[in-house]
């Protein structure tokens, strides 16, 4: 098992990291078009991989010097805990499917994982420049403005969100995203349903939005926004109310005023 650093070094492993990461991002942004490349399914998967091949060659070795003995976490797309230790997460098109379509919302996203809980993370937003970063016990911050969520306590006045994890899951988990988009429609002020999460998430932390759900476990999508809510003072559970972890089956993060009445409503979707 890693031994925890202290957090003086941990500090200095964040901006070896951002700075990691904002290279990356440049890289990504030179792919940027403002319109959709690809037509056919085929075309468009081949854009997404073309992304995260060249993204990738930037930041996989020197994310891997930069913490010695941290291991990689190949599949951006997997879900459930990892082995003990640390970890990297990454997804270098954090958003890909909105790159290749010309749209706006993407980011090159690093998370430092440790036996299953995110303790690091650094979210680049190429074409505005912005970078989201935190560490455990740290808090979180905007280009080193701290960050705090939403102080609303009135689900009826709260804007929320939830979005699907990866293409083709399964036909009860999509059932489940159209049911609690009703009942958080019929609870909630607004609900905004999009991809990706991370974009959603930043969103929570910063206090704009209140609330963000999911029905999934897909690792990379979550573990950057779950640290960052959490420390600007958010509540990240799973959706039977438990301290979330890499290895729990679905995810609410939310401003703590919000969270039980949300989780509430959660609980009622079967």
């Amino acid at each position: 098992m890693s031994t925890a650093m202290p957090f003086a070094a941990e500090t200095t492993l964040l901006s070896e990291v951002a700075a990691v990461v904002k290279a990356a991002g440049r890289t990504l942004r030179d792919r940027h078009t403002s319109y959709a490349r690809g037509v056919s399914l085929d075309e468009v998967v081949a854009e997404i991989h073309a992304n995260d091949d060249a993204v990738l060659a930037v930041l996989r070795e020197p994310l891997l010097g930069a913490r010695p003995g941290s291991r990689w976490a190949e599949d951006e797309l997997a879900g459930g805990a990892l082995p003990s230790g640390e970890w990297w997460v990454v997804d270098p098109a954090e958003g890909n499917i909105n790159h290749v379509h010309g749209m706006e919302d993407w980011a090159v996203t690093a998370t430092l994982v440790r036996d299953n809980r995110p303790v690091l993370t650094v979210v680049h937003l190429p074409l505005t420049g912005d970078t989201y970063t935190a560490v455990a016990g740290g808090g979180a911050r905007l280009n080193g403005r701290v960050l705090k969520v939403s102080a609303k306590t009135d689900l009826g006045a709260a804007l929320v969100g939830t979005g699907q994890a990866r293409p083709g899951e399964d036909a009860r988990t999509f059932r489940r995203i159209g049911d609690s988009v009703t009942a958080l429609l019929v609870n909630g002020l607004v609900v905004r349903v999009s991809v990706p999460a991370t974009m959603q998430l930043i969103h929570v932390a910063a206090g704009r939005m209140d609330a963000f759900w999911q029905f999934s476990d897909v690792r990379s999508g979550l573990v950057a926004g779950a640290l960052l809510v959490s420390e600007a003072g958010g509540t990240v559970t799973d959706l039977a109310g438990e301290a979330w972890h890499t290895g729990s089956p679905g995810f609410l993060a939310a401003a703590p005023g919000l969270h039980t009445a949300t989780l509430k409503v959660l609980s009622t979707i079967s």
